[in-house]
């Protein structure tokens, strides 16, 4: 009953895109999909969770592109792709180089288990990009309200994007960037969203962690593991009538100390005495 549940909001949502608020949000996550994805190369990239406008990776330079379709309806508006649930993604592990996420943990009874699954496809410095909606803000506070309560989108569970951050800090993400925008209440009325436009640049610089919506990019960190390797030298032993060279040792550096310099002086001029010094406890050398 809860995954049911589940594809209900978020086929909602996707039906909710076309609207015209939907669209305004559309608009504005492509635009920053897309400047995220000019700078992300590599081989396979995924889109997790369908839209109406279509996939937000067209303009990806990555050749091999797909979307994962989380809702049935999804699927029927496509000319092809894959049905599958977001905590069990149909994909080898370390396979994917860049993986997008638009407003799916706001759908899913299980948020962190997708985004563990998400880590275990990515490759090693694979990105992630996460699309979410804000609860601390205008946007937020509508879900409280009675007439837009069972609403899509705030039918769903908004997450904020510290906790989000937290969430990937113990699956070994390193969080790269985190852009806030939509500062505007969320009216249906085209007219009136042209008119508070204005919001958007003054609340970037007044009000940032308020605002409607968020995209984060983060990286997958994989530390490697290399062995580390003995260092070795001969550990020069001084006897009455000479210098000899014992077996070799195992110590921590390769430099050879001043005191084995000063002590083996027929090394470097031959026959010559040198005068005692507390560095060489041999005397009357020749």
């Amino acid at each position: 009953m809860e995954k049911n549940l589940t594809e209900f909001t978020r086929a909602g949502f996707s039906s909710w895109l076309a609207g015209e608020l939907g669209k305004v949000l559309s608009r504005y996550e492509q635009e920053r999909v897309n400047r995220m994805l000019s700078g992300l190369f590599g081989y396979h990239v995924a889109q997790i969770g369908y839209y109406q406008g279509g996939a937000l990776h067209s303009t990806s330079h990555i050749g091999h592109k797909v979307v994962l379709h989380l809702e049935e309806d999804g699927l029927r508006n496509a000319d092809c792709g894959v049905l599958a649930g977001a905590d069990s993604l149909p994909f080898a592990a370390d396979s994917i180089d860049v993986a997008i996420i638009p407003h799916v943990l706001e759908f899913t009874p299980t948020p962190y288990a997708v985004l563990k699954e998400v880590e275990r496809i990515l490759i090693a410095d694979g990105h992630l990009i996460i699309i979410g909606f804000n609860p601390w803000s205008i946007w937020g506070l509508w879900r409280w309200l009675p007439p837009w309560r069972d609403e899509p989108p705030w039918n769903g569970r908004f997450y904020h994007a510290a906790r989000v951050k937290n969430w990937l800090a113990e699956l070994d993400f390193e969080v790269l960037e985190v852009d806030q925008f939509l500062f505007r209440p969320p009216f249906k009325h085209v007219n009136m969203m042209r008119r508070l436009l204005f919001l958007e640049k003054l609340g970037k610089f007044c009000w940032p962690f308020f605002s409607g919506a968020y995209i984060m990019l983060a990286r997958k960190r994989v530390t490697p593991l290399t062995p580390i390797k003995m260092r070795w030298r001969n550990q020069r032993k001084i006897i009455a009538s000479g210098a000899s060279t014992g077996p070799a040792t195992m110590t921590d550096s390769n430099t050879a100390s001043m005191a084995d310099l000063t002590c083996i002086p027929h090394l470097f001029q031959a026959k010559r005495k040198v005068s005692a010094s507390p560095a060489c406890p041999v005397q009357g050398w020749s």
